[in-house]
This record gives structure tokens, sequence and C-alpha cells, in this order.
């Protein structure tokens, strides 16, 4: 007897919210060993740059492609069927890059004085980075906040990168063995 297909179950905001947690928990090694070296050197920025973009491809695209999600995703049961995130990676890569040009402008001594607190120390990036920093980091806000309200306004939870790329999370059945 042939299975009935059935519309599949999407995914919503607090399944994909949990999703994003634990995929954090995968990154905060890498996140707290940033700020640590951040404190210590000043060019630590410029050179993690081109790995740290590697490793956003790698995990948000590769292990998408290849295994259907992110361990995250895959943690909670979801699937994705596409790569889909290149502008949030477009993005982000563009802030770092603003971020960069004041770091290679000042000395250690400098670097030094505002590193006390990353506080201090984003504010005067931010404050001394090129023009086009602003309108990117703009850019970005707008695009984390229409992605969820976009996510939590139309019946199949898609967000926005879902559309872009014509795809949508779903939740998969787990086989008992």
């Amino acid at each position: 007897m042939a299975s009935v297909p059935t519309e599949p179950t999407y995914a919503g905001f607090w399944p994909r919210l949990g999703a994003l947690l634990i995929d954090s928990l995968v990154w905060l090694p890498v996140g707290v060993l940033s700020i640590w070296v951040d404190r210590e050197y000043r060019l630590f920025d410029v050179y993690r740059v081109i790995p740290l973009v590697v490793l956003s491809v790698l995990y948000s695209m590769f292990l998408v492609a290849r295994y259907g999600g992110t361990p995250g995703k895959l943690a909670l049961g979801l699937r994705i069927t596409v790569v889909r995130h290149l502008p949030e990676l477009i993005l982000s890569t563009l802030s770092m890059v603003a971020l960069c040009v004041p770091l290679l402008a000042m000395s250690d001594a400098q670097y030094a004085e505002v590193a006390s607190t990353v506080g201090d120390r984003t504010r005067y990036l931010r404050a001394n980075a090129p023009a086009w920093y602003r309108p990117v980091d703009v850019a970005g806000a707008v695009w984390v906040w229409g992605e969820l309200i976009v996510l939590l306004t139309n019946r199949k939870r898609r967000a926005l990168h879902d559309f872009l790329a014509g795809t949508v999370v779903v939740r998969i059945k787990r086989h008992e063995a």
C-alpha cells in the first residue's frame, strides 16, 4: 500500500531559535578564543578575517549542502535543502573588513590604550571605521530584523534567506531502529 504524501511540517521560530542556540554553543570556543587573543594582539582581527570566512562557509554552506543542516538544525530534527546564507556572509565579511581598517592605522600603544575592555575597543573601531561601515552595519541590522519579522509572519515559517534561495526548513521524522 502506497503512503499518502503529506504536507511537510514547517519549522517555526522556536525550533529555529533552539538550533541557533546550539550552533552558538558550537562556535563558543572560537568566540572565547577570539576575545582573549583580540585583547593581546592588535592585528588579530585582520589575520582572522579569511579563516573566519572560510569556517563560516564550511559551517553554514558545506554542512547544509552535505548534510541538510548545521549541527543545531540536525540536532533538533530540522532540514534545509539548499545553501542560502550568502547575504549574511557578505554583510558580516564587509563589517569585519571595515573594522580592520582602523586596526591597521593604529600603533600597538594606541591599541593597548583602547583595548582595556571589549566595549571601549569596539566603540573606537566603529568610530574610526571607513564611511561605508555604517551603511553596511545598518544593512546587517535591517537584514536580521527582517529575517525575524518575515519568519514570524508567513505560514511556511520561511525567513528572507529562505525566500531568496527558494527553500523551507522542515521537521524531519526520526526513524526508530
